[in-house]
């Protein structure tokens, strides 16, 4: 069978081939008790342990004994007004929920821009590294995605001087994610500011991926690409999702927000490729934004955060050098080369010494990803304090 050019430009997703190895690893005699063997510890997948709210989950079951026919494509028209309201109360932005289109996930919502956005003979410029699929998107849509090369000065994001330096006329825009996977770091507003108006001076556009923006940390960082002054914010396409900060990952729902002159192109795509997200997710969303829900959200967030300041200094105390302290999300991106060579063996051999499945670096880029190793800090603190005394047993 004859497939299609553009497989070639998709690489395999190794994050999910490294969970196939610890799911086959998780089944062998060395995870089984029985026969001496120790649980598997998954520090790979960015899925917070949490799961979604009581009152989501309460709602689902309520919601799924009813009636669940389609939703507008842009989504349920209260889900849109929720999340506006969440926008002026978190942001102080007043976003019209005309603006904003429900998606199948934030995936859905990346590939509906990109195909709105870019065609055949487009660069879009990237930070090197960034998560695979956001590039993959760019190369569905038939454009080619630049990758840029960041490194810990540049808190492996872009710089308004390293997009001005790469822009050329093939260039459509940027795709950014602050805060990033893998690298849990975000780009300073100062910084931001100075991209969009490059871009929006040369005519191009500003797609962010936000998803693990409302897991953000530091006070510096936090503040939504939307809310960029001098009307560059307007002009901004902002991803997010249900998946990280309100624990919905299964559910798979997210949301854009858009120019007002994109929204019709997107809404004619989503007709025609999705018809709408899921009813019973949208439905039972709207009990995410009830307060009792946002509580638990902001308890949770301030977990991931001791999470965080446990595992950053155990990693560097342990040779795992973390360069950055991620400002955001749930990942340390940690430099590996004191004890190997090649982080994907190193992956795979950590995986049979201690149990312990990690992320190599190869799935986010070309800048020396044999160097780099993805920690997730979204499993439990009792994971993560047996991962730390594991790996010290055997790197020491």
């Amino acid at each position: 069978m004859k497939l299609a050019g553009r497989l070639d430009r998709i690489e395999p997703f190794y994050v999910m081939e490294l969970a196939k190895a610890a799911a086959r690893m998780a089944a062998s005699p060395a995870c089984d008790p029985a026969q001496g063997g120790r649980r598997m510890i998954r520090l790979n997948v960015g899925e917070p342990d949490f799961g979604a709210a009581p009152a989501v989950r309460e709602a689902a079951a309520r919601i799924a004994q009813g009636p669940t026919p389609y939703t507008d494509s842009l989504g349920l028209p209260a889900l849109r007004e929720a999340i506006s309201r969440w926008y002026a109360q978190r942001h102080g932005l007043a976003i019209a929920p005309e603006r904003i289109a429900i998606t199948a996930g934030a995936s859905a919502g990346l590939q509906l821009a990109c195909l709105a956005l870019f065609e055949r003979g487009d660069e879009v410029l990237m930070p090197d590294p960034c998560y695979p699929c956001n590039r993959h998107f760019v190369s569905a849509a038939d454009a080619t995605p630049r990758l840029l090369p960041t490194g810990p000065a540049e808190r492996f994001q872009l710089g308004a001087a390293q997009v001005r330096e790469a822009w050329t006329p093939a260039t459509r825009g940027v795709l950014l994610a602050s805060p990033s996977n893998p690298t849990g770091t975000s780009i300073a507003p100062e910084v931001l500011v100075d991209i969009a108006g490059h871009v929006q001076a040369q005519g191009g556009v500003t797609v962010v991926d936000e998803i693990y923006l409302p897991l953000s940390y530091e006070a510096h960082f936090g503040h939504t690409a939307l809310g960029l002054p001098h009307g560059l914010g307007e002009q901004i396409v902002s991803v997010n999702s249900f998946s990280k900060y309100f624990g919905m990952t299964g559910w798979r729902l997210g949301w854009l927000v858009l120019p007002p002159a994109l929204v019709p192109a997107i809404e004619r795509l989503a007709q025609n490729f999705y018809i709408c997200p899921s009813t019973v997710s949208q439905m039972a969303a709207l009990a995410a934004f009830e307060p009792g829900s946002m509580a638990e959200f902001e308890r949770r967030r301030a977990v991931l955060k001791s999470r965080r300041d446990f595992i950053v200094p155990a990693l560097n105390a342990l040779g795992l050098t973390v360069p950055v302290a991620p400002d955001g999300a749930f990942y340390a991106w940690m430099d590996v080369s004191q004890h190997h060579a090649d982080s994907w063996a190193f992956a795979h051999e950590l995986l049979d010494k201690t149990q312990i499945a990690l992320t190599p670096g190869r799935d986010f880029g070309l800048a020396d990803p044999q160097r780099w190793m993805r920690l997730s800090f979204a499993s439990s603190m009792e994971d993560l304090e047996e991962a730390v005394a594991r790996l010290r047993q055997v790197l020491s």
